[in-house]
């Protein structure tokens, strides 16, 4: 399982549910939109010639430059990108899932994106994506479990979104 015929298996399979991959990155992906993200990742494990039954982890970077010169030069729009990394213990290969989508749900500021949990496909899903609905604000729908796991419950914003601002005091507590 490698390149670019895996990536036109999928194509065919899942059609636009697949929408691009990058195979000559360091570490290659394949993006996956988000309404795909769970059917495809369902196949990934269930499919005996892949057999990916091993989610090392699930994270999320947001590409966002807060520096107006920085950003005038970026050649990407911001937006948030999760990503997933799977294992096949039978077959010793990995692959890397991305899901693309906008830093705000409706392009409204304060209204956290939203991708479907695999945490029905890998249970383990289910620390990983609170850690980065907890620290970078993607709502992951249907999941069994969506609060706060490193912050404490009232704690307001996400603290690894590049615009976020540290509170100067939370309960009386002076941060700086």
């Amino acid at each position: 399982m490698s390149g670019q015929a895996f990536v036109d298996q999928l194509n065919k399979k899942f059609g636009d549910k697949i929408s691009g991959a990058n195979l000559e990155n360091l570490d290659p992906w394949i993006e996956v939109t988000p309404d795909g993200i769970v059917e495809v990742c369902k196949y990934l494990k269930e499919e005996s010639s892949l057999a990916f039954d091993y989610l090392n982890s699930v994270t999320a970077v947001d590409y966002l430059h807060t520096d107006a010169k920085k950003a005038a030069k970026a050649d990407w729009e911001p937006h948030i990108e999760v990503v997933y990394h799977l294992f096949s213990m039978q077959h010793k290969h990995s692959l890397v899932l991305k899901v693309i989508m906008p830093r705000w749900k409706d392009d409204q500021e304060g209204k956290l994106p939203e991708v479907p949990s695999v945490a029905g496909v890998w249970s383990t899903a289910d620390w990983h994506e609170r850690e980065v609905y907890d620290l970078l604000g993607v709502n992951f729908t249907d999941h069994p479990n969506m609060r706060r796991i490193l912050c404490p419950e009232d704690w307001v914003g996400h603290p690894l979104r590049k615009d976020y601002e540290m509170p100067l005091e939370y309960h009386g507590i002076r941060g700086r």
